[in-house]
This record gives structure tokens, sequence and C-alpha cells, in this order.
């Protein structure tokens, strides 16, 4: 039987000229925060917006659910970032003002470094108080060499000078026609670009510029340290990020019959997975609570 879910969905719309809080949704069963449920909080992808996510969060709406939208997107589109800090202040804030303290970050590609970053800044050797697991997709951990830092930079500040003066249908058609994309078909590629195409060039350039990938610190070692769950989620056609993940030792999961963008490509699959990894460590914690045999006999 399909399970039968009472949701609570409430929309939490921010000014970003005049707050420090980032746009966000609220969905899902937002009571269960309180029945010891964590939040599971949903960071999308460059171009993107917290909508992306609801074809997947449609089927975990037994949990308390928040979709953010990163600056330069969607409702946060006021926004103006020069670093991955400064997202990841606003970030952190934002958590804040929703009185979530309790949660797992799931991001894509972009939004999946920004996750990554935030989990991995640690006091005391300590990831964020309040974070109980991580969820990257398609998300990359950082370059290791100077030269390709800076032949990245390069390259996200010549698209994002397309973004600033070019018609946006034109940059994004170009866009997706990048190889990372080459899983989609006509249609797909189609819809995506349909889809941007109610964003702002500047402020895409902005964000773009902001989290560029040669500007973002190497987050290899740091996330295996983690300690706390953390899992790798990849199209299994995506081999440049299947590689990447195998390369770094990360536990990695394919979403079947998908490519890059994983969550659109087969969100059903996808959202399986995530319930799986959420069972299989709710069970650890559970296990962790319990009295050992050696306390239970000497009591």
């Amino acid at each position: 039987m399909p399970l039968s879910v009472k949701t609570q969905s409430v929309e939490a719309q921010v000014s970003p000229q005049n707050s420090s809080t980032l746009h966000c949704v609220c969905r899902g069963d937002t009571a269960q925060s309180a029945q010891g449920k964590p939040w599971l909080v949903w960071l999308h992808g460059f171009l993107g917006n917290g909508d992306d996510w609801q074809a997947v969060t449609d089927q975990l709406a037994d949990y308390p659910l928040l979709t953010v939208d990163l600056p330069g997107h969607g409702g946060s589109t006021g926004f103006s970032v020069r670093s991955m800090a400064e997202v990841n202040r606003l970030l952190t804030a934002t958590l804040a003002a929703q009185g979530i303290h309790d949660y797992w970050l799931i991001g894509y590609s972009m939004g999946g470094r920004i996750a990554a970053y935030h989990a991995t800044q640690t006091a005391n050797g300590l990831p964020p108080q309040g974070l109980r697991g991580l969820i990257l997709e398609g998300a990359h951990p950082g370059l290791p060499q100077e030269e390709q830092c800076l032949g990245r930079w390069y390259h996200d500040r010549r698209w994002a000078e397309r973004f600033r003066r070019e018609p946006l249908a034109d940059v994004l058609r170009d866009w997706y026609r990048q190889p990372v994309f080459a899983d989609l078909n006509p249609t797909q590629r189609s819809e995506l670009q349909q889809r941007r195409a109610a964003n702002d060039g500047r402020a895409l350039a902005m964000m773009l510029e902001g989290s560029s990938l040669g500007r973002q610190p190497q987050m290899g070692q740091p996330l295996r340290d983690l300690p706390l769950p953390f899992h790798y989620l990849c199209g299994e056609t995506d081999l440049k990020f299947v590689t990447l993940a195998r390369q770094h030792g990360y536990p990695l999961a394919l979403i079947p019959q998908a490519g890059h963008n994983a969550h659109y490509g087969n969100p059903t699959a996808y959202a399986a997975q995530i319930r799986a990894i959420l069972a299989q460590a709710s069970a650890t914690e559970r296990a962790s609570t319990l009295p050992s045999a050696e306390t239970a006999d000497a009591r």
C-alpha cells in the first residue's frame, strides 16, 4: 500500500533586500521535527531554485523539508555574494531563522559544493552543531592544483561575462551543450532551457563567480574525515563524477537511468536512495543508544 502522509506545507518568503536570510519553502510534515525526525535541507544547482527538488521531496513528505533558493536564484536573486564563505553565512542564518537545529544537508552540483563547505567548517574538529548527515550529488570537492584552479576561474569568468552581456536564451543554449549534460535528450534539454529562462543573467553571473570551483577550498580529505554520515550520489552515466567519487574513496550510490542531474533524470530512484540512507542512519543511531551486553550484565 502507498504510504499515507499528512503534510503541512508552509511557504516562508523573505525579502532579500531587507533580510539576512535566503528565500526558502517549508514542505512535507513539519510537525515530524518535534517527533525526532531531522529536517532535510535541499540546495539546488546553478541556474535552479528550490522547486527543482519537488519531484523528489513529494516522495519524502513524511519528513520536515526545507528547500532553499541560493543567492542569485529564485526568490534570492537580490543577494550579492563574493565567496562561498558569504553563502555559508547566509545559509547558517537561514537555518537559525527557521528554527532548524537538527538536519541533513542534500546538495546538487553547485549546491552540493556549498553543502560540503558548510559541513567542513569545523569548530574544535566538530561539524556545525545540529548537522546530522551530508548527501552530495555530482559535487566537486575541489581542484588539487593551483593552475587548475586558475584555469577554472578564467573559465567561470568567461561564462559570467556571457550571462551579463548576452541574451539569456543564447547562453542557456550553449550552457546545456557542455559535455556534462550530454545525457540529456533534446526534449529534456529544451525543457531545462525554458525553465531557466526566468533567471536574471546578472545575478547568475555574480553567483557563478562567487561560488567558482576555481576559488573553492580543497575539501577532499575533510569530507572523508567528517564524523557524521556522508554519502555521494551519482547518475550511473555521469562518468566524470562517478570516477571522481571513486578516486576520493567516497561512499558512492549510483542512480539508475540518470546522468549528471540525477534527481531530475530519475526522481523515484533518487528518493528511494535518500530514504534508504536515512533509514540506515536511524537504525545506526538507535543501535548506538542501546546498552551493550557487558553493561547489561553489570547491571
